[in-house]
């Protein structure tokens, strides 16, 4: 490794270039990006670099690679700059990982420990607490997400204690994704994560948690007699050259890495029918397909069962956050494989930030998931090229890689399609290729054949508040379905399914909390049917941090708290006796959250327990 004030020698500067390129952009150089740039930092010319086309070098790769570097280091980088501007990159993030330099000592690693505020983390935080900072290292301790917003720029180990309630939670996927948008805007001294399970077993964990955490080693934590060789283990893995004696023969378990759990797999054995009385389960996000507890939305399920063997079906399922529309594309999915299609399920939730940099970006993540997802070989810059548009590559893609002649059709299940929302300059066109697939399937021409095998699923939880042509808009053509809350009905078949012998004003006293909203309902029959507390007690606590939905609410306040201008038309909704008018945008982004109601071009809360605990919460943010 070169000294600090020395020349950099040219595989080292591209180690260098490709790790803040990366960090930055979310990708790596590719093959003659590396090429020209070795051959620049060597000093050749492009006729050196690449003598069978130099022209197209120079003025294609070399011109697009220089412009990437500029946006990179924040300064104009050209193929004489280069030099100089990594050098003072170097300088500026220390990326040399040098332990000790003359008069410099190095800086100790600083752990974070993220822990929920019940008494045995509390404990078993404290005891991580002592025992790391008796090691050297300086610690601190987050129980919130914002405790987590503030230390988590400067920590370099944050230490992420899994409890039953965590592995549920909306708040947890919230604070992972932080996590990881701190990892990609660090350039040095990037932190580590550690999941640490206490007492709860992998298979616990919410799918998006599990998606969140997938490719990262999850350790089992059972008793206090497991602490020593956690710290152990947890000091170890960040590289302390001296860790703890404890670690040998520690109890503490090593998981496999955890796998992507969107949808279950399909099965060939027959799906359990509900019966009147099954074992309750926590409600954790989509519903699994042999779930006795899912409740068929008629006639929704059978109409998109339909409209899904349709050549060239597109398909537009609708509603707030936690309603079902994930747990229905499942079924929609699994439909299709037994009638022998091929699918793929993809949320854009999943996508980091640097994807939605430009249409060109998100179009080859898009082909690239969905690729992978089909245990394709990787040929994706194989038909990206110069002299085509974004728009034009995907397609030709999907032409010649996934809609081959005599392959089966391909239905995608795009979830949480509303994050493309917050891009405008990205979501026209994004979405206007997909009307236009669409409309090839239907010319009913030579090409028509092809694009008859691809079938969309396209979930969203707000209205389309973006401007579109609506002659390009896909919101606007194939089967719309909205999902909408549990009816008294269904409500009282649920109950019957967890045990309960409920009477129709028990199902109405619940219903005044929270209506007919799919997961907290759930949510309640699980406690109530667990003996955990009462329907009673239930209606007491609810609105309150310390009732069931705590978790819950503090999300959706943490959420309002992130926008001002959100909480602000919130606030007003609270305020007023009835339906109060609110910019277009809000009443859909506020109804997407599930907080409101949409009354033709009104809003008002959605149920009882949102006006009860954002009353006094909500004007103070």
């Amino acid at each position: 490794m070169s000294k600090l004030g020395s020349e950099m020698e040219a595989d080292e500067a591209l180690e260098l270039a490709d790790a803040l390129v990366f960090a930055k952009l979310g990708q790596h150089l590719n093959d003659l990006e590396r090429e020209v740039f070795i051959g620049s930092w060597q000093g050749k010319t492009y006729e050196e670099i690449y003598p069978l086309n130099p022209s197209y070098v120079e003025k294609y790769v070399g011109y697009k690679l220089w412009q990437k570097f500029s946006e990179v280091l924040g300064e104009k980088v050209t193929k004489k700059k280069i030099h100089g501007a990594l050098e003072r990159a170097r300088k500026q993030n220390n990326l040399l990982n040098e332990p000790e330099r003359e008069g410099v000592e190095a800086q100790p690693r600083r752990f974070l420990l993220r822990h929920p505020n019940r008494k045995d983390a509390r404990a078993l935080a404290q005891s991580l607490e002592t025992a790391i900072a008796t090691a050297g290292y300086p610690v601190s301790r987050a129980t919130t997400l914002h405790q987590i917003d503030a230390a988590s720029p400067n920590c370099d180990t944050l230490v992420f204690l899994i409890s039953a309630e965590v592995a549920v939670s909306e708040i947890a996927i919230e604070e992972l994704r932080h996590i990881g948008e701190v990892q990609n805007s660090r350039l040095d001294r990037k932190p580590t994560l550690v999941p640490v399970c206490m007492n709860c077993p992998a298979e616990l964990l919410n799918p998006d948690l599990r998606n969140s955490l997938s490719g990262i080693r999850l350790y089992q934590w059972h008793s206090s007699s497991d602490t020593p060789g956690l710290v152990a283990a947890i000091i170890e893995t960040v590289g302390n050259p001296e860790p703890l004696a404890a670690a040998t023969g520690s109890s503490v378990v090593a998981l496999e890495e955890p796998t992507q759990t969107e949808l279950a797999p399909h099965s060939e054995s027959p799906i359990e029918l509900p019966s009147p009385v099954a074992e309750p389960e926590l409600p954790k996000g989509q519903v699994r397909l042999s779930s006795a507890f899912y409740i068929e939305r008629v006639p929704y399920e059978q109409q998109c069962y339909s409209a899904i063997a349709q050549p060239g079906a597109l398909i537009r399922l609708k509603a707030p956050r936690q309603m079902g529309k994930t747990s229905l594309m499942a079924r929609i999915l699994d439909r299709a494989r037994d009638m022998g299609y091929r699918t793929v399920p993809l949320s854009f939730q999943h996508a980091d930030r640097v994807v939605f940099a430009n249409l060109n970006e998100l179009l080859r993540w898009f082909c690239a998931k969905i690729s992978r997802k089909l245990r394709l070989r990787e040929r994706l810059d194989e038909y990206w090229t110069e002299t085509y548009g974004s728009k034009d590559n995907c397609t030709i893609f999907f032409e010649d890689c996934l809609l081959l002649e005599g392959d089966a059709p391909l239905v995608l299940g795009l979830d949480e399609v509303d994050r493309v929302f917050d891009y405008p300059t990205i979501a026209d066109d994004f979405f206007s290729l997909l009307r236009a697939w669409y409309e090839d399937a239907g010319r009913g021409d030579s090409d028509s054949e092809l694009w008859e095998r691809l079938r969309l699923v396209v979930v969203h939880s707000t209205e389309v508040y973006i401007p579109m042509d609506i002659n390009q808009s896909p919101f606007n053509v194939g089967l719309p379905v909205e999902l909408s809350e549990f009816t008294r009905a269904q409500v009282g078949e649920l109950a019957q399914r967890h045990g309960l012998s409920w009477r129709d004003r028990d199902v109405d006293t619940l219903m005044r909390v929270v209506g007919g909203h799919p997961y907290l309902v759930r949510l309640a029959l699980y406690h109530i049917a667990g003996q955990e507390l009462t329907l009673a007690e239930l209606v007491e606590t609810a609105a309150t941090e310390a009732g069931i939905y705590g978790d819950h609410l503090r999300w959706h306040l943490w959420k309002l708290q992130k926008y001002p201008e959100l909480a602000e038309a919130f606030s007003a909704t609270i305020a007023s006796k009835g339906p109060v008018e609110l910019q277009s945008v809000f009443a859909f982004k506020l109804h997407s959250m599930g907080l409101v109601h949409l009354q033709g071009d009104r809003v008002a809360p959605r149920f009882e327990l949102y006006r009860d605990y954002f009353r006094d919460r909500v004007f103070s943010v």
